[in-house]
């Protein structure tokens, strides 16, 4: 299946069901609050709600408030080479906010304090069941589905200090969707191989396959979930490959009025206007 939250009129949101040229309305606020239901699957197949016309879908973020946003830096041999760094022996992580994220199709802002914006295109999972210290067909049965990512970065902001966290939490800066799509539909299911492309303005920046991931979706949901407890409607970003502007000869950086697009097979495209700040 295919699912999503969008927009609809009044500013409310609900979680829908790609079926054909329509979008099936699941009775559900997101995705997040479908998820917390035990049976989400059978009522995701089997509902028969009203139709939204696909070709107006104004997406959201496919869950809205997730409890955790948990992130995954080095995980591609490509990026890490870039940058300069050894394989990293365990998962190299941090978190983010609900804050952070936007839709598929949202613009975002390129804040005035950053001279050093910087893309990175990942495959999202997203969890369906709760779990902790999960392993096996456990941690397997945890993941509802794949969705896209951009993490857009200020690597200047980044690089302050050792720790991460303030180049990566900036406010609606995370683009996510527009779908999620089950594993039943992707080669590979909970370990999808999939292909990953991101241009900037129409030129190739990244590609890679998701095959690639030194840990895979199953390894972080088993790791993270050892260290707390993962809720339905949970988000982790499986990290980035090679093609950064930051670790480019020279550095290249987003300025304001480039087109991002963000594409993974099988699950869709993030189209990104970066913006400049118009209140600075």
């Amino acid at each position: 299946m295919r699912l999503a939250t969008i927009r609809v009129d009044g500013g409310d949101t609900r979680a829908v069901r790609a079926d054909g040229d329509r979008l099936v309305d699941l009775g559900f606020g997101d995705l997040g609050e479908l998820f917390g239901h035990d049976d989400w699957q059978t009522v995701a197949a089997t509902a028969t709600g009203p139709a939204h016309p696909l070709q107006d879908a104004d997406f959201a973020p496919v869950v809205l408030r997730p409890s955790k946003v948990v992130f995954v830096g080095l995980n591609y041999k490509s990026h890490i080479e870039e940058m300069g760094r050894d394989l990293p022996q365990h998962p190299v992580l941090f978190a983010k906010f609900a804050d952070t994220l936007v839709g598929a199709d949202d613009d975002v802002v390129k804040p005035a304090e950053t001279d050093q914006m910087d893309w990175e295109c990942e495959l999202a999972v997203v969890i369906g069941k709760r779990v902790r210290r999960a392993t096996g067909p456990d941690a397997e049965a945890a993941i509802a589905g794949f969705s896209v990512v951009n993490d857009f970065t200020m690597r200047d902001y980044q690089y302050r200090t050792r720790e991460w966290l303030q180049g990566k939490v900036w406010e609606a800066t995370t683009p996510v969707g527009p779908y999620v799509v089950t594993p039943d539909e992707l080669p590979g299911t909970v370990r999808p191989t999939l292909s990953t492309r991101l241009t900037v303005d129409g030129v190739t920046k990244q590609t890679a396959n998701t095959a690639d991931l030194l840990f895979d979706p199953v390894d972080l949901v088993e790791y993270i979930s050892t260290i707390v407890s993962l809720n339905p409607g949970d988000i982790i970003s499986t990290g980035t490959n090679g093609g950064v502007g930051h670790a480019r000869t020279p550095p290249e950086f987003l300025w304001g009025g480039e087109t991002v697009v963000t594409t993974i097979e099988g699950i869709g495209t993030l189209t990104t206007h970066i913006v400049k700040d118009p209140a600075r």
